[in-house]
C-alpha cells in the first residue's frame, strides 16, 4: 500500500476502532469549537485538526505515540500515520 506499517494496518483497524466521543474530547470539555475531526485507529481518541486552534489530534500522538489517525468527518476515507509523516485513502 504505501511501505508504512502504521498505514497497512490502518484499514483493518479502521473497521474496529471506535469513538469515545462525538465531538473533540479536549474542546467539549473546554467548550471550544473545532474545525475537522480525527480519530485515533488505536484507542477511539477524537481530537480536533490541525486547521483548529488547539490540535488536539497531533497532541493525542505527541502524548500517547499512537501512530495512526483516520479523518472522522463524514464521507472521507483516508489515514494519516504520525510517525511516518504519510497519508493513504482507506477502503
Amino acid at each position: 500500500m504505501t511501505g508504512c506499517p502504521h498505514l497497512e494496518q490502518a484499514a483493518s483497524l479502521a473497521r474496529i476502532a471506535k469513538a469515545r466521543t462525538a465531538g473533540c474530547e479536549e474542546c467539549l470539555q473546554t467548550g471550544d469549537a473545532w474545525v475537522h475531526l480525527r480519530l485515533c485507529l488505536s484507542c477511539g481518541h477524537v481530537g480536533c485538526c490541525d486547521s483548529s486552534k488547539n490540535k488536539h489530534a497531533t497532541a493525542h500522538f505527541h502524548r500517547s505515540k499512537h501512530p495512526v489517525m483516520r479523518s472522522f468527518e463524514p464521507g472521507e476515507r483516508w489515514a494519516w500515520c504520525y510517525v511516518d509523516e504519510i497519508g493513504a485513502s482507506l477502503p
